[in-house]
């Protein structure tokens, strides 16, 4: 069955109350801690920070503080990808994030699920579904991504949208629910 981590890491149903996972917890709790410090002019400082903290970071990567994740070593940020302050990133699993990409203040990329089903849920169980965004993405502030879902490249969701579903590439979408308002 493995640890509460390899169930995690595996995509199933995991018990986050683990050794394991609560010090990779504060692991990232500390490195983002560092990062979201660090000052404006001290570039080199914060990529350093960044570096540590995320699994991947892509060449010319900006991500501007603050920024909250889960772990931070399942983020990865492909290269001249623009990440605007007050990102949520909760990476109990994977999240990708292709080439130049723009992404908005104030973005969450949500990975975490629960149960719907009471009791599992009382008892602490929970799983994730890893986000996928396509290269040259733009993410209007405020966009919310739920669990599982791939946006595709070029596709530009607007300011305060839902993601709950997959969006093919080259489109335009918004709303709650976000949907396809036109083809780019």
């Amino acid at each position: 069955m493995g640890s509460q981590k390899e169930r995690m890491l595996a995509g199933e149903p995991y018990i986050a109350d683990d050794p394991d996972l609560a010090a990779d917890a504060l692991r990232g709790a500390r490195l983002a801690e560092r990062f979201n410090a660090t000052g404006a002019a001290d570039r080199a400082v914060r990529l350093a920070a960044l570096t540590e903290l995320l699994g991947e970071v892509g060449e010319g990567v900006e991500v501007r503080p603050p920024l909250q994740v889960d772990y931070g070593y399942q983020i990865s940020i492909g290269p001249r990808t623009f990440v605007n302050c007050g990102a949520v990133m909760l990476d109990v699993a994977r999240i990708t994030i292709g080439a130049d990409v723009q992404i908005g203040p104030n973005v969450q990329l949500l990975t975490p699920t629960h149960p719907v089903d009471p009791e599992p849920r009382r008892q602490k169980w929970e799983a994730a579904k890893p986000i996928t965004i396509g290269d040259n993405v733009w993410l209007g502030g405020g966009v919310i991504v739920c669990p599982g879902v791939t946006i595709g490249e070029n596709t530009v969701v607007g300011a305060g949208a839902v993601v709950t579903r997959d969006l093919p590439p080259n489109v335009v979408a918004m709303g709650n629910p976000a949907r396809v308002s036109r083809t780019i």
